[in-house]
């Protein structure tokens, strides 16, 4: 089982039909499902407070015994072939249930940082959380392909 839990909602529509689309992907291989929590608008709070609230959120939707891969800047980067053989390992010998965590804009409360089991880096480059979302669906859905020997364009 694969959680994805990410602050905030996806407001363009093209992006969300090609997230549904790896969802789809996806499903053929794991059961899957995407957990939003509401952003705080971060106009009128302290950015600590921000954090804090939409920490609680995230935390909120993390089931006890799931691995959690926090996506962060402090994480570790690896390629394709990599991350599968990670997520096959996490299944073996850690869970069957893996959540990926998104943070918002200002990323994540040092208590989530504290949940994650590990922390991966998509790219030494800076993305908007929503594309984050799309790119680590294009890589979980990329890995299955991996690990079950089926092509996929390279």
């Amino acid at each position: 089982m694969i959680s994805i839990v990410a602050v905030g909602k996806i407001k363009e529509k093209s992006l969300a039909t090609l997230i549904a689309e790896y969802v789809k992907r996806i499903s053929a291989y794991s059961k899957i499902e995407i957990i939003e929590v509401n952003d705080e608008p971060n106009d009128k709070l302290e950015e600590e407070k921000v954090l804090s609230l939409e920490g609680e959120r995230i935390l909120r939707q993390i089931k006890k015994d799931s691995y959690v891969i926090l996506l962060s800047l402090q994480g570790k980067q690896s390629d394709s072939v990599e991350f599968a053989q990670q997520l096959s390992k996490i299944n073996t010998y850690h869970s069957s249930h893996i959540t990926f965590v998104i943070g918002g804009s200002l990323g994540v409360s040092k208590q989530v940082e504290q949940r994650a089991d590990y922390m991966l880096n998509l790219s030494k480059m800076t993305f908007p959380h929503n594309i984050a979302r799309l790119i680590i669906l294009e890589q979980i859905y990329r890995a299955y392909k991996i690990l079950n020997n089926e092509t996929y364009h390279k």
